[in-house]
């Protein structure tokens, strides 16, 4: 039986996926929550705490390597299309990803004899080659449940096995690599990142496994035959007005979580005085998302992905609003509003998620599959925010006044540096998650819990 074919069920129609299957490509996403976690949760710290950049130019060097990815994005995803109409698979690209474990140590390797200006040249470079090899890997592994022969709620079910799977990459490496680097030498950062080599590169080759047994049991849907050039394929995605709601709404919703995750070793140093609790705050941010997914399984059975979506964004602006009373509440009081964004954050994930292949079925009905292109503007959307949410943080900090230093030396920071490092870990994000409310709400993908 061929990759295109599906396998059928009684009556004819597309198999169900099984467990077994979506376990086996949900773990592909363990490695690329520790790709998007570790990056966004220290890299801004290591630069301007360990490594001696200064806070504008450290968000800078994360910024720049982003703007590679904005291009390149829609480009492969393009370029994955042409392949799999002529293959019947994405397979091959996801094979060039599996060099990310190189490039993930060498960016957290910094040679001892590079720092400030030298060092961040050197971590920019190495993000630069992550990036691109993560997003071979990415494109073509977010495109899959597109590829499949399978409903609106199916649909949902693939990425809730999916986000749980990121949730558990998340957690693994939220908590471990801070408690890892908490010595803020560079040693304990190379360290660190040998350790989580492996878990990327395992859950890679596992996530392939898993997509040959998807495709092979709930078919192939191949792109649409007709050639079209790259810039045919990306103008499309941009027009669809459903769909530019959506990426524009997760633009918003990436860069909040990214600020977020950026902001938190700085809040626990300054704000609640303790940098242990960073390993405590992220577990309690991300074990809440971990066992929320079927929880937010059944609200979009009950209310649609749409309106699921909303309430888990407004539930992320209600949590930053209240984080300024953290010191006052203690680091009991942190946790547990941590605790409640965390659990937001799992709706957010899933729906933005699960919308995708959505908008690509609409499409279908229209002008003809472009899965990879739809995913390859959608990736480019996310690798902005985790760029654009850093890069706020270092404004906001640099504005402030903020003092870099090395080797994790503590220096005082003036009352100015605390005020803008509390704003925006907490003002900032809510209003960003607000203007994503606002694009959201423009999006008419979502048909009801009946659509299929």
């Amino acid at each position: 039986m061929s990759a295109a074919t599906p396998t059928t069920a009684r009556g004819g129609s597309c198999a169900r996926p099984r467990a077994a299957d979506l376990t086996r490509y949900a773990a592909g996403s363990v490695g690329m929550g520790v790709w998007v976690t570790v990056p966004g949760l220290l890299l801004l710290y290591f630069l301007t705490r360990t490594l001696g950049v200064p806070a504008f130019w450290a968000g800078t060097t994360l910024l720049l390597p982003k703007i590679v990815d904005v291009v390149v994005h829609p480009l492969l995803g393009s370029l994955t299309d042409r392949r799999a109409r002529r293959t019947g698979h994405r397979r091959g690209m996801l094979r060039v990803g599996l060099g990310l474990t190189a490039a993930w140590i060498a960016l957290f390797s910094v040679p001892a004899g590079l720092s400030g200006a030298s060092a961040a040249l050197w971590v920019g470079c190495w993000c630069v080659a992550g990036n691109l090899l993560f997003a071979c890997f990415q494109v073509p592994y977010l495109t899959t449940p597109s590829d499949l022969r399978i409903g609106y709620h199916e649909r949902t079910r693939v990425f809730t096995f999916r986000m749980v799977a990121l949730t558990l990459g998340l957690l693994l490496s939220g908590v471990a690599a801070p408690a890892l680097v908490a010595s803020g030498g560079r040693r304990a950062y190379a360290w660190m990142a040998l350790l989580l080599a492996g878990p990327i590169l395992v859950s890679q080759l596992v996530a392939l496994a898993g997509v040959r047994k998807l495709t092979g049991r709930c078919g192939f849907r191949p792109p649409d035959a007709r050639a079209r050039s790259a810039r045919d394929d990306i103008r499309a995605a941009v027009r669809d007005r459903d769909f530019r709601a959506l990426a524009l709404s997760y633009l918003c919703t990436g860069t909040t979580t990214h600020l977020f995750l950026a902001g938190v070793p700085f809040y626990t140093e300054y704000v609640l005085g303790d940098r242990a609790l960073t390993a405590l705050l992220m577990g309690a941010f991300l074990v809440p998302a971990t066992v929320a997914g079927p929880g937010w399984l059944r609200v979009s059975g009950r209310v649609g992905k749409q309106n699921g979506l909303l309430l888990s964004q407004g539930v992320f602006v209600a949590g930053s609003l209240a984080l300024p009373a953290g010191a006052r509440l203690g680091a009991a009081g942190a946790t547990a509003l941590v605790a409640v964004m965390g659990a937001a954050f799992a709706g957010l994930q899933l729906f933005a998620f699960s919308m995708l292949p959505d908008a690509v079925a609409a499409a279908g009905t229209r002008a003809g599959a472009r899965a990879g292109a739809y995913t390859g503007v959608w990736t480019a959307t996310e690798a902005a925010g985790t760029a654009l949410g850093p890069y706020l943080y270092s404004a906001v900090l640099a504005l402030g006044g903020f003092v870099s230093t090395t080797e994790g030396r503590s220096v005082p920071q003036s009352s100015t540096a605390h005020t803008a490092l509390l704003l925006g870990f907490t003002a900032v994000p809510a209003a960003l998650m607000a203007a994503a409310m606002v694009f959201q709400r423009r999006c008419g993908l979502d048909g009801g819990p009946r659509q299929r």
